[in-house]
Formats: structure tokens, C-alpha cells, sequence
């Protein structure tokens, strides 16, 4: 079987929000991609063997002491190199052009006029909305480059080297705001590179159910399902490769959304056939949670009882060597998990290391170079239905983190009517694949009211919906007014106890998507 993510390209990571997009967007195209460190050594880059590089952008500036910096020996391998914003200022520096700051910051929309349809914007009209976002630009460079596109404000919008096969562009084309982006990068891949575009993910699931079907052998494993897409794509992927060998555990802690569990047991025992095992646990968790308000409390709590029903049910399953996790490649990414990747780590995820050595497993991680957006298609592919594939996010402590302040089961029962509600009048508006994310959320806040004549002092609830591509950054998401006052209604009508329902207008950063 041939190895389609042998032909990769790497992007070398120097701070940028956009290096994941960037990853994205080759996928795409159909050419494996991987984020690495951005001083990763020349010589681990020609083991490698990458058809191309990508240098991403970054918040620093090439020209200050510290700014970090690739090994110069990469533009000696002769493998095509692409910069981005910082990274085409990198490649310039390098290279014997001048950067220096700009007079005026440039950020937003620009448009760009080609001056060379050369192979990196062969297709791209003469002049094209860009997307720029710098406070630095090249203002010099040397007879060896060639300016291929200029805006207003920068003159060297886009440039190639005469003698290597190295390019720049200072705007962002990974972004929707670049429309020509695409046709870039697609140009970039395969005129440049000479990629030949072989990444499709069902190649990829045929590939990574042989490997685990050789190392699992007769070996049982064991996957627990939590009601969100990564678990339940997991669960069929290992499903597909070893069928019986599969045993999946559901901790229903009580703290799922309206109908979740149901629709799991269902899913996995009519159509999967898996040995389900369903660990009954709200009762656990509430005593748990019992007088705790500080979430990061909530969350310790949950993920100690999770652990011990988790290792209860485990010990009853014989001969299980396996535990087979949900973890993604921005997973592996943001925790440092990757030989190759970004040294720093941003945050450290439950799912990547800790609970298989806690109970004695061999890990397997069969989505660890996915994105989530394969990982649903990937769903489809493997004939999961759209209510689990398409469910917007979840957190992993559940409601817990939802219900603001004291988690008990009335205001559980409570926020689990008024987020369905949220979720059904969505998905009648035709909005909900449109939207990342869309919840409620219940304050410990009461607010004063009037309803038939008397008056009231209930529960506020807190609508939250967001729009995003990867979830590091988002924008509310613009609901219609009927929309929201069809939520509004419906809420404070069925839910008892509530009589206020506020809408969140906030962006991330500088709010998170989640309230706690």
C-alpha cells in the first residue's frame, strides 16, 4: 500500500494564529502537511524528505536580537520555499534583502496588483483582494529576487528568487479574505513543488486500520465514548480494524447534553454492534461537585471520578492491552506532543498522554494527524450519522462548566432544557452547520421579573453562539432577531425557573468561547 503522507509538505512554525490554518488549507489541496518547529535542523529536514516548506508568519520582528530564525541551510537543500508575512521577511533577510518597520501597521483588506504571473500566481487576476496583517515589510532586495506583485503601501507584496526555488508573499493567503489564496497555494504545491496531490483521507483510513489491525493483533481494546465526534469516529475506525476486539465504555456522569447518551447506546450497539458498556454515574459526579464553584475544582473532581469509574468498568473487560483516545493533530500540536512540532507548550490536553499510563495501556491514537474538519468527513465516510458527526463541541467537564457556580440536579435539568432549546430553534433556522458553536449557559446570578401579573426573582440563562474556522479565535455569531427572540421565548416559557435570557456579544480573544 502506498504511503500517501510520504509526500508531505512541513510548515515551519513561528508563532503565527495561522499556522494550523495554514496546514488546513494544504490538506485541502490534497497534499499531506505537518506543522514542525521553525528551527528545526536542516539536516532533520532533509530526512524528512518534504516536497516543500512553508515559513509562517509570526508577531516578531526579523531585525530584533531575538527574533527566532530558521536554519539558513534550508534554502541550500533545493527543496521549494514558501514565506508568509514574517516568513517571506525571514526569507529576504537571509537572503540579502532589508526589512524594516513600516510607517503604518497594515492590517485588513489590501489590493494587490500582479506584475509577473509567474508560477506562484499563474491565474490570479491582475489585481486581487489580499488579506494583510503586518507592522513590518521588505523594503530593499538584493538583483537575485524578482518583485512578482505591490500593493499601495508595500512594494514588495510578493517576490521569487532567480536562482533557488524560494518565494514570498507579505499578505496571508490561507485566509478566506484572500480569495485568490487557494489558487496560490495550489500553484505553490504543484507547479512549484511538483506535488502530485494524493492526500484523501479515505486512503488514509484504510491505512491507519491496517496498522492498527498488525499491532493490535489478538489483543482487546478498549475506547470510551463521550457523545462528541472524536470518540464516536475513534470508536468506528477501531471498530472497522479489529470489530469484536472493541469494547467501548460510556461514563454517563450526568452531565451530557439532552438526549447524548441515548443517541450513543443507540448508535453503538444497533449499527456498530460494539460491546457497549454503560457505566450509570450521575449520582457519583453530583456528590463530586456537591458546594464547588471554582471550575478548575469542578474539573479536577470530574477527572478523578471519571478515572476511577473508568478503571472499575476496565478491570471486568479481560485481555484489554488497548486504549484507543480521540486525540487530534491540534492536540498533539498545542502540548508539545510532536518530536518535530512547536517546542513551547500552550496547554495541555486530557487526552494526550496521562490516563492510558494511569491504567496500565498501550495508547492508541488513530486521529492524531487530523484536523476536525477531516474528522467529520472522515465520519461520513465511515456511515455515522450527522446528529453525532455535525454536534457542535463539547467541553470535556461537561454541563459542569456551563452551569456557572454550584453544579446541582435541578440546575442541571435546567440548563439541559434551555440549551436543547437553543440548539432545536438553530437547527430550524437552518443555522446550525453555520454556526461553530451555539449553547446556554446558566449564571448564578437572579434577576427580578413580572410573569402573569406577579412578580418573579429567577435564573438568568446566557446564549452563547460563535462563528470559527479553528476555534483559537472567533467571532459572536450574528443571529437574526427572530431567531433570537424565538429562543428567548421559548426559554423563559418551558424552563422553570428562569425569567431572563442574555445574549453574549463577545469575541475570543479577548473572551473564550466557554464561560468557564
Amino acid at each position: 500500500m502506498k504511503d500517501i503522507a510520504g509526500e508531505k509538505v512541513l510548515v515551519l512554525d513561528f508563532g503565527s494564529q495561522y499556522a494550523q490554518l495554514i496546514a488546513r488549507r494544504v490538506r485541502e489541496q490534497q497534499v499531506y502537511c505537518q506543522i514542525v518547529r521553525h528551527d528545526i535542523t536542516a539536516e532533520r529536514v532533509r530526512e524528512l524528505a518534504p516536497k516543500g516548506l512553508i515559513l509562517s508568519g509570526g508577531p516578531a520582528s526579523v531585525y530584533e536580537p531575538d527574533a527566532p530564525r530558521c536554519d539558513p541551510g534550508i534554502f541550500r537543500l533545493g527543496i521549494p520555499v514558501l514565506g508568509i508575512c514574517y516568513g517571506m521577511q525571514l526569507v529576504c533577510e537571509a537572503l540579502g534583502g532589508e526589512v524594516r518597520s513600516a510607517p503604518a501597521r497594515e492590517y485588513g483588506r489590501a489590493r494587490c496588483r500582479i506584475v509577473d504571473h509567474d508560477a506562484l500566481l499563474a491565474g490570479v487576476p491582475a489585481e486581487t483582494q489580499v488579506w494583510m496583517s503586518h507592522g513590518d515589510q521588505v523594503t530593499g532586495v538584493c538583483e537575485d529576487f524578482v518583485s512578482l506583485a505591490e500593493t499601495d503601501t508595500c512594494p514588495f507584496a510578493a517576490i521569487r528568487h532567480r536562482r533557488l526555488p524560494v518565494y514570498g508573499v507579505q499578505f496571508h493567503p490561507e485566509v478566506t479574505h484572500t480569495p485568490a489564496g487557494p489558487t496560490m497555494l495550489r500553484n505553490f504545491l504543484t507547479a512549484v513543488c511538483g506535488c502530485s496531490r494524493l492526500w484523501k483521507l479515505g486512503d488514509f483510513a484504510e491505512q491507519v486500520v491496517d496498522r492498527m489491525r498488525r499491532r493490535v493483533g489478538s489483543s482487546r481494546v478498549i475506547c470510551a465514548l463521550s457523545g462528541g465526534v472524536d470518540s464516536a469516529v475513534t470508536a468506528a475506525l477501531v471498530s472497522r480494524a479489529v470489530g469484536p476486539q472493541l469494547s467501548c465504555i460510556l461514563v454517563d456522569n450526568g452531565l451530557l447534553r439532552q438526549g447524548e447518551a441515548g443517541a450513543v447506546i443507540q448508535e453503538f450497539t444497533d449499527h456498530f454492534r460494539t460491546d457497549l458498556h454503560v457505566v450509570h454515574a450521575e449520582d457519583r459526579f453530583l456528590a463530586a461537585l456537591r458546594g464547588v464553584a471554582n471550575p478548575q475544582e469542578k474539573r479536577r473532581r470530574i477527572g478523578h471520578a471519571f478515572i476511577e469509574c473508568f478503571r472499575q468498568e476496565a478491570s471486568r473487560i479481560a485481555d484489554a492491552r488497548f486504549l484507543a483516545q480521540g486525540t487530534l493533530y491540534p492536540d498533539v500540536i498545542e502540548s508539545g506532543g510532536s518530536a518535530d512540532g512547536p517546542a513551547a507548550t500552550i496547554k495541555l490536553h486530557h487526552n494526550v498522554g496521562g490516563l492510558p499510563q494511569e491504567l496500565g495501556f498501550e495508547l492508541l491514537e488513530p486521529l492524531r494527524d487530523l484536523f476536525k474538519d477531516e474528522v467529520r468527513r472522515l465520519g461520513e465516510q465511515l456511515g455515522l450519522p450527522d446528529e453525532i458527526v455535525w454536534r457542535h463541541p463539547f467541553p470535556g467537564p461537561g454541563l459542569a462548566v456551563r452551569c456557572v457556580g454550584e453544579v446541582t440536579r435541578d440546575r442541571l435539568d435546567r440548563l439541559r432544557q434551555a440549551d436543547a432549546i437553543v440548539v432545536e430553534e438553530i437547527k430550524r433556522a437552518g443555522l446550525y452547520r453555520r454556526t461553530a458553536q451555539a449553547f446556554a449557559v446558566l449564571l448564578p446570578v437572579q434577576s427580578v421579573g413580572v410573569m402573569g401579573d406577579a412578580r418573579t426573582y429567577a435564573d438568568v440563562v446566557a446564549v452563547r453562539a460563535v462563528d470559527s474556522e479553528d476555534f483559537m479565535t472567533a467571532d459572536w455569531s450574528h443571529l437574526p432577531y427572530e431567531v433570537l427572540a424565538a429562543i428567548s421565548t421559548r426559554i423563559i416559557n418551558e424552563v422553570q425557573g428562569v425569567n431572563r435570557v442574555v445574549y453574549d456579544i463577545s469575541s475570543k480573544p479577548p473572551a473564550t468561547i466557554e464561560w468557564e
